[in-house]
């Protein structure tokens, strides 16, 4: 046996046991709840068979269609607000001076607290009547600007989406330090030598150096944003009128709080198939070569 066989052999050997684990806990119950959705089920006792009937009424829905839509904002919010921002601050902050290590610690200890904690934190914020938002909106002579923004249809989901950003900024600028402290000094040294701007350097070097990685952050956004349960269940629980309702909420309802096991597995199939055409999409809408 070769060298090459052996390394191959013993790495086979050492990621089974994961593998084991993975498929276990996790590609096992997708097939399982897939085949649930087949079923009219209440969790207890007998199921009946109903063949697709869970799946067409999941396509017919119009409030699934709106969690989706909602989802979807959500995912808008997370690619185009997480990612550029936490691209911004690791540019800003790549250098390890003790200043910017508190402020990577400051910006990074949102991620650390529990979903349920910054829901409650920023329901706080948000409070009609006690809530820090309309306090200061009064006391700088906005008065007219005061909302009930968890309780107002029209603007609930924009305001779900300022604490799901800001939670999550932290990891991926940690992710964009890493990948950037990567980067050769010796290119840094031959553009300056070129004179190549600071403008230029980040959107001809730096960026395709990193490209890799911020694939991977638009694919744990997308994933993420899709999953996203607690911290919407907290503030709102989907209300008001479903204005708020993500699928995972939609899937836990229906689930949990209807005892429609069948139906909610269906549209937890529904949900696993989406996010792979979201992410399957957005990796070919990004895929490029960098020469």
């Amino acid at each position: 046996m070769t060298s090459a066989a052996r390394i191959r052999g013993f790495i086979t050997v050492a990621l089974l046991p994961a593998f084991v684990l993975y498929a276990f806990f996790v590609i096992i119950p997708v097939f399982w709840s897939a085949y649930y959705g087949f079923f009219d089920w209440k969790g207890i006792g007998a199921a009946k068979f109903i063949g697709l009937d869970n799946y067409a009424e999941v396509i017919k829905d119009p409030i699934f269609w709106k969690s989706f839509k909602n989802n979807m904002l959500i995912v808008a919010a997370s690619v185009f607000g997480q990612v550029p921002i936490a691209l911004v601050l690791a540019i800003l902050l790549m250098k390890s001076t003790l200043f910017q290590r508190m402020i990577r610690a400051s910006i990074f200890m949102p991620m650390v607290l529990s979903s349920v904690v910054v829901g409650i934190i920023w329901g706080y914020i948000y409070h009609p009547q006690i809530g820090i938002l309309n306090f200061l909106l009064e006391n700088l002579g906005l008065a007219s600007w005061k909302k009930a923004w968890l309780s107002d249809p029209k603007i609930s989901m924009y305001a779900i989406m300022v604490p799901i950003i800001w939670n999550f900024i932290g990891p991926y600028m940690i992710m964009f330090i890493a990948a950037l402290q990567n980067i050769s000094p010796e290119i840094d040294d031959a553009s300056q030598i070129d004179g190549v701007g600071p403008v230029r350097k980040l959107f001809v070097i730096t960026l395709p150096m990193i490209w890799d990685t911020i694939k991977v952050a638009v694919v744990l956004c997308i994933s993420g944003s899709l999953k996203a349960f607690d911290l919407i269940y907290v503030m709102t629980g989907g209300g008001p009128a479903h204005s708020t309702e993500l699928l995972a909420s939609y899937m836990y309802n229906n689930t949990f709080n209807v005892f429609r096991y069948g139906y909610g597995s269906a549209v937890s199939t529904a949900i696993i198939i989406l996010s792979m055409a979201l992410i399957v999409g957005s990796q070919y809408l990004m895929k490029r070569e960098v020469r």
